[in-house]
């Protein structure tokens, strides 16, 4: 199987790459810090894989206005690499501070950039090219942030959001060519990310997210949150009316 992942060198993105790595897939990874790509490539040729091949970039789109042309020369040169894609797995993010991005719009505009409009500007030019070979999966993680804003963290929320809405309505249209389309909801998960925060008992660990993830693309399911606990929490959260919800403070 040839593999390409965006944010490879995120936690989740890692545990994902060395499930997949001993039966000798080939990746093309990308990521912005070289040293960790290096990395994450040795050890995925050592667990096994047949090639893991670095792509070094940037993949927010607002600081330079010729970034989405930059994708799509990304994404030309992993078919270049790989000849065929079969699975897309996009896993980069970064989690803002909410009281800044609340006061300050160029903070806001950033954490958008970085957890949403870096994604779709990625899905838009990935769609046509898995569309033209009729096969293949694309994995986007989101969060369960998406699914309701919350007072401590709506920006990150509202961006995420925006990406499960993107995958929706995009879902219909790669279905129609073949293509499959997951929205990965993980909740708060352990990892350099989220090292700032102190840990409760609904933390879980990127190993066990990486787990739900092999085995949602196996299945070809359509959304998954991860742990599965998720699921309910979420459906009474959106219950709550807003004339309670607005004095929560979580």
């Amino acid at each position: 199987m040839n593999i390409l992942i965006f944010g490879a060198t995120s936690a989740i993105a890692g545990a994902v790459a060395r499930r997949y790595a001993s039966a000798g897939n080939r990746f093309v990874l990308v990521a912005r810090n070289e040293a960790k790509l290096a990395a994450l490539c040795q050890r995925l040729t050592d667990s096994g894989a047949d090639s893991a091949e670095p792509m070094l970039a940037d993949l927010a789109v607002l600081t330079d206005p010729g970034k989405p042309a930059k994708h799509d020369e990304l994404i030309d040169q992993a078919f270049t690499q790989l000849r065929n894609i079969d699975l897309v797995l996009i896993c980069h993010g970064a989690l803002p501070d909410q009281e800044s991005c609340g006061t300050d719009f160029e903070a806001a505009l950033e954490a958008l950039d970085s957890n949403g409009l870096s994604a779709i500007a990625l899905l838009t030019a990935l769609a046509p090219k898995m569309m033209a070979r009729g096969r293949g999966t694309i994995a986007v993680i989101t969060s369960v942030a998406g699914d309701r804003g919350r007072r401590s963290n709506y920006v990150y929320g509202s961006a995420k959001a925006l990406v499960s809405a993107w995958l929706q309505g995009m879902r219909g249209q790669l279905h129609e060519a073949g293509v499959h389309l997951i929205d990965i909801r993980p909740g708060l998960v352990d990892s350099p990310m989220t090292a700032h925060l102190p840990k409760g008992p609904l933390f879980t660990t990127p190993d066990r997210v990486a787990t739900s993830i092999v085995k949602a693309v196996t299945r070809k399911r359509h959304t998954i949150y991860t742990p599965a606990w998720w699921r309910p929490i979420l459906w009474i959260v959106k219950l709550i009316p807003n004339t309670i919800f607005k004095r929560l403070k979580f």
